[in-house]
């Protein structure tokens, strides 16, 4: 018996009668981080990392939920489950299923490079490993996390030598702390949006150091000048940038490495940042699981399922309504189409 298989309500395991990130309510659901695409409303019992415990009531309200330090060990109907790091964003976590000898892991969505906001990925061993691919093309690569700082650090001091604020849209929850845990603060003042302020409070509770963040209103024009602003992607086009008249503004996505991308988004400025693996680090993650079978859930997942087969292991893919970096959280549109369908490779376009 497959320990996890497909279901119209999400991927199933039948032998622990539970779902992990299901899309559709059910009894028992495991979940792997609070990004709405995983983390749903409507389950009758959640089980998932400590950690994500604040942005999951936050987003769900009052939920039935149980947590796990990881590592630690539960049984379902004589299924061991446990949670292991992930490095996607915080609590994140990838959930190991074990039965009968057999050992399976769901890796939700990761990252192997580590950022001073969530736990490192771990790679956890196993039989069968179920991957993301939101950047499964090889032109995804991305740059260390020194350059990419480096870059948004000159470009607010530039900003603010001028005058101008500088507006960063980057996701609430996850990228936005993470881009503000790496800057120096000595150019100006850090703002955030109020949803970026409410995750920063659950951060802040689980022990993540960030510097200090202040809400537009609670500067002077003056200040503002100078300041370096994180705000949800949905705010940029909205009337909330009014305060800041004159501002520079940028994107912080995976998805900014294509500049047709970015030029759809209509920003001066598109940092390279993503909170998943891309196309090095999916292959190392994959290689350390020693997984023989590897079953690909979204993104370019027939690229993923061909390069997989190409090493000489038994891939196949499940069909998901997971979106990876984008949907609900971002702007759908960012997302290159060949990177969706797993199409011709895009080719990058250098910058103007």
């Amino acid at each position: 018996m497959d320990l996890v298989v497909a279901r119209p309500e999400g991927l199933y395991c039948p032998p622990g009668d539970f779902y992990i990130d299901p899309w559709r309510p059910v009894a028992r659901a495991i979940i792997t981080h609070a990004h709405s695409d995983h983390a749903r409303v409507g389950h009758g019992h959640y089980l998932a990392h400590a950690a994500s415990a604040g942005v999951l009531r936050g987003r769900l309200g009052e939920i039935e939920l149980q947590t796990l330090d990881y590592g630690e060990l539960v049984t379902q109907q004589g299924v061991r489950i446990s949670l292991h790091p992930a490095g996607h964003v915080l609590g994140s976590a990838q959930v190991r299923i074990e039965w009968q000898g057999e050992v399976w892991v769901a890796s939700g969505d990761y990252k192997v490079e580590a950022d001073p906001t969530c736990t490192p990925f771990e790679a956890v061993r196993c039989h069968t490993f179920i991957t993301e691919s939101t950047f499964g093309l090889p032109i995804y690569r991305w740059p260390t996390p020194a350059q990419l700082m480096a870059e948004v650090q000159q470009w607010w001091a530039d900003n603010a030598a001028a005058g101008r604020p500088s507006v960063v849209g980057a996701y609430a929850f996850g990228k936005a702390q993470r881009l503000l845990a790496g800057l120096d603060t000595s150019t100006g003042p850090l703002v955030v949006h109020g949803a970026v302020e409410a995750v920063n409070q659950s951060y802040r509770a689980a022990g993540v150091a960030l510097p200090e963040t202040r809400l537009a209103t609670d500067c002077s024009a003056t200040e503002l000048k100078r300041a370096l602003v994180v705000a949800p992607p949905s705010a940029l086009g909205s009337a909330w940038m009014r305060r800041f008249p004159n501002a520079s503004d940028a994107f912080a996505s995976g998805w900014m490495l294509v500049r047709g991308a970015r030029r759809r988004r209509g920003v001066d400025r598109g940092f390279v940042m993503s909170d998943h693996a891309d196309w090095p680090g999916l292959q190392s993650a994959i290689r350390a699981t020693g997984a023989q079978r590897v079953i690909v859930t979204h993104g370019s997942v027939p690229v993923m399922v061909r390069w997989l087969t190409e090493q000489g292991l038994q891939a196949e893919a499940f069909s998901t309504e997971y979106e990876g970096e984008g949907g609900s959280e971002a702007d759908p549109e960012l997302t290159p189409p060949a990177a969706e369908s797993g199409a011709a490779t895009p080719t990058p376009e250098p910058d103007a």
